[in-house]
């Protein structure tokens, strides 16, 4: 019995002893977490700690504010960008339309000087004058042209004009008014002029077709000249009638037709007028149509 209980008591203080060294452990583990808890080491750490967090933080909302602020600053330039390239575009144009303008200015000049030129050369009253428009009533043949009877224009003056150095016939004036006159062209099919070929002298007359991208015939020429006329060859005004001055260009020969039946030819002939082309023109009066004449 004695023995027993002396096992008891040898047990007892065992466990009494374990019991005290885990009491003595966490007394340790507690002890060192207070010290941790008010030592300067962790304060230092949470600080840091606090400050990394709230930097990283700051860091992100610059960073984003950044982003934000070059964003609106890039779709600001961008506009500004836009705006100045269709500043730059409308400036082109301008440029563009100001360059077109000096050059048509530029050929305005050439083909006034060639006209006063030719005006210098002729030995009789001219009006120069300008093409207006075309008569609503016959739009295809008549021309308008911008001087009339305040200018001194009158009924049955002859027109002529001046194209690629060569000065030609154009056509007479048929109506006049105070400040306009109406011409008849030669390629009117109401047209006739009295003509000659200017190398074989041989004479007929020039009557239009309705269209000015259709050959002038000459009818009336002796069947005899057949063998003196030859293609290109220049066609002139006669002088007679008493309307146009001898010796103005009309055009050059094309076609020579023979007909069997007819004692007399058909020729085709070319104006030498681009009527397409016609600007300016002179309303010519000449004071004596017997000694007054172009040069062929």
């Amino acid at each position: 019995m004695r023995r027993i209980l002396g096992l008891l008591s040898r047990g007892g203080k065992i466990q009494g002893a374990q019991a005290n060294i885990f009491v003595f452990v966490i007394l340790i583990i507690v002890s060192s977490i207070m010290l941790l808890i008010s030592g300067n080491t962790f304060s230092f750490d949470i600080k840091n700690a606090g400050l990394s967090i709230f930097s990283g933080i700051r860091g992100g909302i610059y960073e984003l504010s950044s982003f934000l602020s070059r964003t609106v600053l890039s779709i600001k330039e961008l506009s500004n960008l836009r705006d100045e390239h269709a500043d730059l575009l409308r400036q082109l144009d301008r440029f563009e339309e100001l360059e077109r303008s000096n050059a048509e200015i530029y050929q305005e000049n050439i083909r006034l000087k060639e006209q006063l030129d030719f005006s210098r050369t002729l030995r009789y009253r001219r009006i120069p004058a300008q093409i207006s428009g075309r008569d609503p009533d016959n739009l295809f043949s008549a021309i308008v042209v911008n001087k009339g009877s305040f200018s001194g224009v009158s009924n049955n003056m002859a027109v002529v004009a001046w194209q690629n150095g060569t000065q030609a016939l154009v056509g007479r004036v048929i109506q006049t008014g105070i400040f306009e006159c109406l011409v008849m062209p030669v390629f009117d099919m109401n047209s006739l002029v009295s003509a000659r070929l200017s190398v074989s002298r041989f004479e007929g007359i020039i009557e239009g077709q309705g269209d000015r991208d259709t050959p002038l015939l000459m009818r009336f020429v002796p069947r005899r000249a057949r063998e003196e006329i030859n293609i290109g060859d220049i066609v002139v005004t006669s002088g007679m009638g008493g309307v146009f001055p001898s010796g103005i260009n009309i055009g050059r020969v094309n076609v020579v037709n023979t007909l069997e039946y007819e004692t007399t030819l058909e020729i085709e002939v070319i104006p030498m007028i681009d009527f397409s082309r016609l600007e300016y023109v002179f309303i010519i009066e000449a004071e004596n149509l017997d000694i007054v004449t172009f040069g062929d």
